[in-house]
């Protein structure tokens, strides 16, 4: 029978494990604590059976969840804030319960390195899952979005995001076996586990490539009258503050500028129904003499809103990029009538619909033209969606906008949280990315993840920079869903392959006792 201390250490294991991982992200930025939050949950649920991980994933994950998430509940209350925080731990629960269930069973059948190997896998088979259900997922606060400043950040070239996700687990894994190796007194299976924490390290030594053709691109961070939800009562203030900005950039703007960028909601007035709207950047964009990408909100379908990226050249309408995935319960609330009676706060969610093509923008410039990638706000965090854009440019030269409005999450550490992905996305498609905010955080970041002209929150900015331009497909590009749809398919078998192990093989009635814990 576990005594009271081991069943107080799986509990306060768990909640450690939470804790680190939150102060990994943005903006505590402690990115190595990612890895020991893996090897804290991992010690606590490795072999402690199906129910018991899933009490204590989910006492991790609302440690973990709870605190990053909280800029989701700043503007509209508590509820829609813990019904988020819960709904993403509960993803972390059940994995630790597939873990729990499977490690119990290989531990004691003696196949340790595959019960270890069920921790990395499980933690890209539960990203997956949350990222893309229910409602299309919400992949926020992916261990991979943690590592923008860390050497794992480069395995993102090659296999994605869900491949830095991956080699951050295998580090957490490797300090496991190297604690469970210094327990047991067993030199070999510490330096085993040494190796194993320190390998994924290695990919940081491969330099990132960064060469290319540049072009001379502006951004402008207008800021808003207020943080908070009312900004968009203040529409025309916002405009206002683009257009000035806009001005002022065109002053000092060099000879061979191409392209100025605007953030999301830059115009939330129609400026297809609103003449002056539509005068006001059209002579913004005049000034410029170059192509000015607008953020704007359009009362249309009837009945309905569309968040746009519209490319304003001067000549004719605009080409226009309508957002793919609309966020639901803040663009849209599927149900809205059962939500709204748990809380006001599904009042405030908008009527937004999808659109249905990829934005590419052709960019004139002096070397030949190339495309800007639009992406509108949390569609950064979307794999699929990011490789289907960079897969819209072709062979053609290339860089990646992100824009986004963090108004509504106040001076928390959303924005940051963001520009961290973005980051991680330049790595992965190999793509500069020209990151604007209507407050912050904005700037240029290279195809090595490295960052410039970032500005901070609440200011009125603008942004000059010489972003590379390439055409490459990396080879995460090339694999596409493969990495993912392989971890999970193999931490489906060894889970089946655990359950087989578990009728050959008796478990013993102390599954957590450190000689069940040790590597093989």
């Amino acid at each position: 029978m576990p005594t009271p201390l081991r069943l107080t250490a799986g509990p306060l294991a768990a909640v450690l494990a939470g804790l680190a991982l939150w102060l990994a992200f943005p903006d505590h930025d402690l990115w190595w604590l990612a890895p020991v939050g893996v090897a804290l949950l991992g010690a606590a649920t490795l072999g402690a059976g199906a129910p018991r991980g899933f009490l204590l994933g989910l006492l991790a994950g609302l440690a973990y969840f709870g605190p990053t998430l909280s800029w989701s509940g700043v503007y509209v209350g508590k509820l829609p804030w813990f019904a988020l925080a819960t709904l993403e731990a509960l993803y972390v629960a059940v994995m630790s319960a597939l873990v729990g269930y499977a490690g119990r069973r290989l531990l004691a059948s003696g196949h340790r390195p595959a019960a270890l190997l069920l921790v990395p896998l499980g933690w890209v088979a539960q990203e997956w899952a949350r990222s893309t259900t229910p409602y299309g997922g919400f992949p926020w606060a992916r261990l991979a979005f943690s590592q923008a400043d860390s050497p794992l950040a480069h395995v993102a070239r090659w296999l994605g995001a869900p491949g830095v996700t991956f080699a951050t687990a295998v580090v957490g894994v490797g300090l496991l076996a190297l604690c469970w190796g210094l327990a047991a007194r067993r030199p070999a299976r510490l330096l085993a586990g040494a190796l194993v924490a320190a390998a994924p390290f290695a990919a940081g030594l491969i330099p990132l490539p960064t060469d290319g053709r540049t072009a001379s691109v502006g951004f402008v961070q207008g800021d808003v009258p207020q943080a908070g939800l009312e900004f968009n009562a203040q529409r025309r203030a916002v405009l206002d503050n683009h257009v000035r900005g806009t001005l002022a950039l065109a002053e000092r703007a060099p000879d061979d500028l191409t392209l100025v960028v605007w953030p999301e909601n830059a115009s939330d007035i129609d400026p297809f129904r609103n003449a002056d709207a539509d005068a006001e950047i059209r002579a913004a964009q005049s000034t410029l003499g170059v192509p000015l990408v607008v953020g704007a909100v359009l009362a249309e379908p009837p009945g309905a809103s569309s968040n746009v990226s519209l490319f304003y050249t001067g000549a004719g309408e605009p080409e226009r990029y309508t957002k793919l995935h609309p966020v639901p319960f803040a663009e849209y609330i599927p149900h809205r009538e059962f939500f709204a009676q748990f809380t006001s706060a599904a009042d405030l969610a908008g009527n937004f619909v999808a659109g249905d093509t990829v934005g590419a923008f052709e960019v004139p410039a002096s070397g030949g033209s190339y495309t800007a990638l639009p992406t509108i706000c949390f569609e950064v965090a979307y794999d699929g969606l990011m490789r289907t854009s960079v897969e819209a440019a072709g062979d053609t030269d290339s860089l990646l906008l992100v824009q986004t409005n963090n108004a509504t999450f106040g001076y928390t550490a959303e924005s940051e949280q963001q520009f961290a992905i973005s980051r991680i996305r330049a790595i992965e498609h190999g793509r500069s990315v020209v990151h604007v905010s209507t407050v912050g955080v904005s700037g240029f970041v290279a195809p090595d993840g490295t960052v410039t002209g970032a500005t901070g929150l609440f200011t009125a900015a603008q942004g000059l920079g010489e972003p590379v331009l390439r055409h490459e497909r990396t080879p995460a590009d090339r694999l596409g869903s493969a990495p993912v749809v392989l971890a999970t398919a193999l931490f489906v078998l060894l889970v089946l392959s655990a359950a087989r192990s578990g009728r050959r093989a008796r478990v013993t009635a102390d599954p957590e006792a450190p000689e069940d814990q040790t590597v093989a």
